[in-house]
């Protein structure tokens, strides 16, 4: 075969593999429903919707009892979200992971990769079956007139004094983060010991 004709194959089959890629990563950041489990230990499912205006619904259940909510945002608007959403959905996922209910801790969820894009980007909480229980459970009672007595003054309690986490810590946490963003999960153990030593 002449080297010409095997540079053009070579060249097509490159095009045909990137494009193929393409495809697959926009198919499995939104139409695949991501699983999950809490500190608590429920039980929970991640789905995306939407083209521009994305909606991101969590679907969890315990032992007894269910629950959802429901967060929008425009994560297009952040750049590295275009060029890998499926970190983006991973990294929300190991963020709800680290909380005991999915959907009452977390008004605003910012994936690290997404720390500095504008407000628009990040995935807001807009329902939450937490919220509508609440409601139903509280209800409104009208304010009745106390009669007025004279109570001591109220002083005012001191503030505690804030603790400074101590370097290895911080450094430690963000060797974690950059481990979690930049590296393949199966190695992320590694790679943030090793950043932890190049930090301090």
């Amino acid at each position: 075969m002449k080297p010409g004709a095997c540079l053009v194959l070579c060249f097509a089959l490159c095009l045909c593999l990137v494009e193929g890629q393409d495809k697959n990563s926009k198919k499995t950041s939104k139409e695949e429903p991501a699983k999950f489990n809490t500190k608590n230990r429920d039980a929970c499912e991640m789905t995306v919707s939407g083209q521009e205006d994305l909606k991101l619904r969590i679907t969890c259940t315990k032992p007894g009892s269910s629950y959802w909510c429901e967060y929008t945002g425009k994560p297009s608007i952040c750049r590295p979200f275009n060029t890998n959403p499926k970190q983006y959905w991973h990294q929300i996922s190991l963020e709800l992971r680290k909380t005991t209910n999915a959907c009452q801790d977390s008004a605003v969820l910012k994936p690290s990769m997404c720390q500095k894009a504008p407000a628009d980007a990040h995935m807001k909480q807009v329902a939450s079956s937490l919220k509508a229980a609440t409601q139903k459970a509280a209800p409104v009672k009208p304010a009745q007139a106390k009669p007025a007595s004279k109570a001591p003054p109220v002083k005012k309690a001191q503030k505690p004094a804030q603790t400074k986490p101590s370097p290895g810590a911080s450094s430690q946490s963000e060797a974690d983060k950059m481990a979690e963003e930049y590296c393949w999960e199966s190695l992320q153990g590694m790679c943030s010991y090793f950043i932890g030593l190049f930090q301090g």
